[in-house]
């Protein structure tokens, strides 16, 4: 009895630290945008405008720059479920191997090619538990968050695992509270009156968007219900006491382009195609979110102790139906998304920490999306945690507190040893692998066996290929890129026949 009596006071005196240390725990909002591309607002991350600036309306974007930091080196992978195991894993894609998206269970979604094959890569996803085929095993960031008195919800697109998997439903992986998220990659349809998707008879996955039965037939936009029901979500963070970790994972601006009524008159008055303006309607309709989120912080008092982030997960979708040429949409960056160039891998990135960013600010630091693991956790106080996976990961709040810091020693890598499309969308879309050191890239085109060289300070563009001209520096990098891809065990492609790998970067 004694015994018993000593365990309920030491589980009332841990219940009892937690929650007085709960106040202090700042809340945290990651908003993330699906397929945003790097100048898809009126946000300029270059050193001056562009036309797709003038294009897009996202006022709210330009509020939160007003407020905080504006990081122009911001990157992730070139698509999405990489990105999302990688900001929920703090790993890179090179050692999670969930290294293109998820669908279902065991299956690829690869592209046929006629020389190289994808490796047998995590086609799963993300798994907390060990022993699950093709998956990776990890420590959920939202685990962690949940164990340490965060309120943690997840708010549109999870995407993190194939259907019929663990990594599927984002409440094994640390979530109190799941709103619309599952295998999906992207709605059926974002129109309430459409039902969102819906088939009698039929499942469609995407159009399933648990929590959302309330809005089906109605008159509303997929972005605006998940943003209400984000609210709703933080109304019981407050009622319970306890901070919130909310995962704002936008399905916008993703396909399809249905039609946002609320905001798409002002892009056919400026006489875009009705594509691209429903594509832009879908931006400011995302920027509207996040404005609405602001006003919320604003209206309940919670702006000082809430941190946020906007980040997108990939590189902005350059081809039909977006008006222009193939892979011009994110000019001046070459490329989008499914490529290593930097139009497929740079994003928009803006931080708000009151007390800390100063507003207006501009960093120009390199960072990637890993790097918001081991942030994330040092923002909740979260300190001595264990793992059962190795970090990749780097916090960036000594940028954020220091801004002048610079560390142009790190080096970033990429590997994409898959094929997105089947080579229907060209040849930057497959079987890559990349490293960015300071201001040089080089990107590995396994296929071709070539290496490329830029010096991004002084060719954005990634016009002026470097490497006959500079062999020392592409040598160098080269042998960098592979040992950063042994240490990680990364997967290569393979040579159709034979299922030998591709060279090393360093064996060309």
């Amino acid at each position: 009895m004694k015994k018993i009596f000593l365990s309920g006071c030491l589980l009332f005196s841990i219940h009892t630290t937690l929650c007085s240390q709960t106040p202090a725990s700042p809340n945290i909002i990651f908003f993330l945008v699906d397929d945003m591309g790097w100048q898809d607002t009126s946000v300029p991350f270059w050193d001056s405008i562009t036309p797709a600036n003038r294009k897009f309306h996202t006022p709210n974007m330009e509020r939160l720059c007003k407020a905080g930091t504006k990081f122009t080196n911001a990157y992730a992978a070139s698509v999405c479920t990489p990105s999302r195991v990688s900001l929920l894993t703090g790993m890179n894609v090179a050692r999670h191997r969930v290294s293109n998206w998820t669908s279902l269970k065991n299956k690829a979604v690869d592209g046929q090619d006629s020389v190289l094959e994808a490796p047998d890569w995590n086609v799963n996803g993300i798994s907390p538990i060990p022993g699950q085929e093709r998956s990776v095993y990890a420590t959920p960031l939202p685990q962690l968050l949940k164990a340490h008195g965060y309120y943690t919800i997840q708010c549109g697109k999870a995407h993190f695992g194939a259907y019929q998997t663990i990594g599927a439903e984002p409440l094994q992986l640390g979530f109190i509270k799941n709103i619309g998220g599952s295998a999906a990659g992207h709605p059926a349809s974002y129109l309430a009156e459409d039902d969102f998707g819906r088939v009698p008879g039929r499942f469609i996955l995407q159009a399933e968007m648990p929590g959302l039965d309330k809005y089906r037939k109605g008159k509303s936009f997929l972005t605006e219900d998940l943003t209400q029901e984000a609210m709703l979500a933080m109304d019981t963070a407050q009622q319970r006491k306890q901070p919130f970790f909310l995962y704002m994972a936008h399905y916008a601006v993703h396909l399809p382009y249905n039609t946002d009524n609320r905001f798409i008159q002002r892009y056919l008055d400026m006489g875009l195609p009705k594509p691209e303006a429903a594509y832009a309607a879908l931006v400011e309709g995302m920027d509207q979110s996040l404005g609405e989120l602001m006003d919320y912080l604003d209206q309940h008092h919670l702006t000082q102790n809430t941190i946020i982030v906007f980040m997108s997960d990939n590189g902005g979708f350059s081809h039909p139906p977006r008006q222009g040429g193939d892979n011009t949409q994110n000019y001046p960056l070459r490329g989008g998304k499914g490529a290593l160039y930097e139009g497929g891998i740079r994003e928009p990135m803006i931080v708000r920490w009151e007390g800390v960013t100063k507003p207006g600010t501009v960093n120009t630091q390199y960072m990637i999306m890993e790097d918001f693991y081991p942030t994330i956790l040092e923002w909740a106080g979260i300190k001595n945690y264990h793992t059962v996976q190795t970090i990749d990961g780097r916090s960036i709040i000594p940028y954020l507190k220091q801004p002048s810091l610079r560390d142009q020693q790190r080096a970033l890598i990429w590997n994409y040893p898959n094929d997105w499309t089947g080579g229907n969308l060209g040849a930057d879309n497959s079987w890559l692998t990349a490293i960015r050191q300071g201001k040089w890239k080089l990107i590995y085109l396994e296929k071709q066996r070539r290496l490329e060289l830029y010096d991004l300070e002084a060719d954005i563009y990634e016009a002026n290929d470097l490497a006959a001209r500079f062999p020392e520096k592409t040598k160098a990098l080269a042998k960098l890129l592979t040992q950063q891809l042994k240490q990680r065990h990364a997967q290569l492609p393979l040579y159709k026949g034979t299922r030998k790998a591709v060279p090393y970067p360093d064996e060309l």
